[in-house]
């Protein structure tokens, strides 16, 4: 049973040059990431997230194609999670989001995000 203090919520990674792993599920030598400048992972976030949000794209789909982390097997669901079990802006940005809503771009230690809340 979910309580007030528990979100569930799944997000699209993009990991950068100034990520704090350089290597993912589909990266593993981190090629691709080594060569990605933040401003870059940005901005293909941004257009991916405007594809979500006119309804070209669905958010899992891209998800499991895209995202830098383990979670993209998942369409990017992350679960349930409370206070304290996410990086502060991840987790501060999560909670600001109402069910269903799509969060803007949020940087975090491991890269950039787009967050959507699912419960």
């Amino acid at each position: 049973m979910a309580t007030k203090l528990q979100v569930k919520a799944s997000h699209l990674l993009i990991k950068h040059q100034g990520s704090r792993r350089k290597a993912s599920w589909k990266d593993p030598e981190g090629r691709i990431i080594m060569n990605t400048t933040k401003d870059s992972a940005v901005s293909q976030l941004k257009s991916i997230r405007d594809d979500i949000l006119s309804g070209k794209e669905k958010f899992e789909d891209v998800a499991s194609r895209i995202s830098d982390c383990s979670s993209a097997k998942r369409g990017g669901d992350l679960g349930r999670f409370g206070p304290g079990q996410m990086q502060k802006p991840f987790e501060d940005a999560t909670f600001a989001l109402e069910v269903g809503e799509i969060s803007d771009i949020v940087e975090t230690d491991s890269g950039v995000h787009i967050i959507k809340r699912t419960g």
